[in-house]
């Protein structure tokens, strides 16, 4: 390649550069710009050439037509060592433009905002700035490409070191991340004309995902497996990923997987609330009018699974409760807020995770599982019964307010746990918790042992079950262990016998219509 003489800059993001362009001046670089950035670097002195005096055609059309025309592409695409190439561009008078600056219309931030217009999402899709930098790209031997601000100082380095040039590897690897950025530019505009305007697919044919890699993990669920983590788009701020980390030790990929698991959990309630996880299944949950008698009561429902688990509150973290919680081992503490001097408490385990996070709000979105071969795309699980009292008694005795209200929430817990998930629960407390067995039997059977063993008392207690009851086992089941109510979603063959079953108990039972399984 020969020494750089002329560089086209426009940029969106005008982080550094009127620095990197004052280098480029130093080096005797010429430098053709546009619009807003004409402006930045002329304001500093910097001297340039509008690209449409250099083309000799204006911009037009509000600014949607700059940097199509040949004077521009010309310079971009021919290749220095095709003598036709050389030819062609002489014929024309068409210069050489040997580094190319650009970065896109704010598309992304732009529909990021949840009140954005349609016109004003369309108007900010770049056109001539994806085309530059696939031309630059493309010619990459020959045409330095440079999209994100990161690498100016790099290219400065080489530029001065390099007797006016930059390296292959150097050219290559900008080029490289060129067509994964234009790439995901194109996957958010298709994913946005997916779901605004016209017909909306909730699944469409091609489905075109892009996220950005954020960090290594130090491993994967095992030490021997590699790990990374990225970011979904389009977010809004809500997700694990944004969380502000006030101290602790790196998160593993099982630390996201859990605390992903108690997110989703607690944001199913209002009232001062606790979720405990461990291995991605619910080990305590309970609400009370302190967010230190939620958590205190959470914890006694399974203190042995609590340790090394991760916690996730909807209030504010105050000193009682990070007392409470240094009483055990915990890996997570995820929070709306956390009070200065329970910081300063919990610093004295400098490895806890204090997350910070909003609890209120609940992202949509797609689940998305990995199969040989393929993936699996489904919708959130974000159903929800609205009034209970609305549900159909399908037993001779219809259940208490006090039942009512417990078998809400139990319902709202078992939405969260693996397949197959029975819960007995008070209206207040999570008080046995079986998950994730190959029979409803063996749950309900485990719940009432782990009840057992820390002398919680069923009798009195509701159940919920996140599919049906297949035969009246289960019900004889949770009717031995003291249970009194139960909200199942129906639809077995054998509904009969189990209401029967139920009768013979003098158990309440409803049905929700609704399943949560959980694989």
């Amino acid at each position: 390649m020969a020494k750089v003489e002329r560089a086209l800059i426009s940029v969106s993001d005008k982080t550094g550069i009127v620095e990197f362009a004052r280098e480029l001046a130093s080096l005797k670089i010429d430098i053709l710009t546009t619009g807003g950035t004409a402006k930045a670097l002329s304001d500093q002195k910097i001297k340039i050439t509008e690209v449409s005096k250099y083309t000799g055609f204006p911009e037009m059309l509000g600014g949607r037509l700059k940097t199509l025309h040949p004077k521009i592409h010309g310079g971009l695409l021919w290749r220095r060592d095709n003598p036709q190439d050389e030819r062609d561009i002489k014929a024309n008078q068409i210069k050489s433009i040997d580094v190319v600056v650009v970065n896109l219309y704010p598309f992304e931030k732009t529909v990021s905002k949840g009140d954005v217009e349609f016109d004003e999402a369309i108007e900010n899709i770049d056109i001539g700035g994806p085309t530059m930098l696939r031309a630059a790209a493309k010619n990459f031997r020959d045409v330095i490409v440079i999209v994100d601000p990161a690498d100016y100082e790099k290219v400065i380095q080489e530029l001065k070191t390099q007797n006016g040039e930059v390296g292959y590897d150097t050219k290559y690897y900008l080029a490289r991340k060129v067509f994964a950025h234009t790439a995901r530019y194109d996957t958010l505009i298709s994913n946005y004309l997916g779901r605004h305007g016209g017909t909306r697919e909730t699944f469409t044919q091609y489905l075109t995902q892009s996220y950005l890699k954020l960090s290594d993990l130090r491993y994967g669920e095992n030490p021997h497996q590699k790990a990374a983590l990225y970011k979904e788009p389009l977010y809004n701020g809500l997700s694990l990923v944004d969380a502000n980390i006030l101290q602790g030790k790196e998160m593993s990929y099982n630390n996201y997987l859990d605390s992903s698991a108690a997110l989703d959990l607690i944001r199913e309630f209002t009232e001062p609330s606790a979720v405990i996880i461990k291995h991605n299944n619910p080990c305590g949950v309970a609400t009370a009018d302190t967010i230190e008698a939620a958590y205190v009561r959470a914890f006694e429902t399974d203190p042995i699974s609590a340790f090394g688990g991760v916690i996730a509150l909807n209030r504010d973290v105050n000193v009682a409760t990070a007392k409470e919680i240094l009483k055990l081992f915990v890996e997570i503490i995820i929070a709306p807020g956390f009070d200065p001097d329970a910081v300063k408490l919990l610093s004295g385990k400098p490895n806890i995770r204090l997350l910070v996070m909003d609890i209120t709000q609940n992202p949509s979105g797609f689940d998305i599982r990995k199969i040989q071969g393929g993936m699996l795309v489904q919708e959130r699980d974000t159903g929800m019964i609205e009034d209970f009292r609305s549900l159909k008694t399908v037993t001779r005795r219809k259940p208490t307010d006090d039942e009512l209200a417990a078998l809400e929430f139990a319902w709202k817990i078992c939405k969260h746990m693996k397949s197959n998930a029975i819960i007995y629960s008070s209206k207040e407390k999570a008080l046995g918790i079986g998950a994730g067995q190959t029979s409803r039997v063996d749950s309900a059977k485990l719940a009432a042992m782990k009840a057992a063993n820390f002398n919680i008392s069923l009798n009195g207690s509701v159940v919920a079950s996140d599919a049906f009851f297949p035969a009246r086992d289960g019900i004889d089941t949770i009717a031995k262990a003291g249970a009194t109510a139960v909200v199942q979603p129906g639809g077995s063959v054998k509904d009969n016998e189990v209401i029967a079953a139920a009768d013979e108990h003098n158990m309440a039972m409803v049905f929700t219509g609704m399943r949560h399984f959980k694989h």
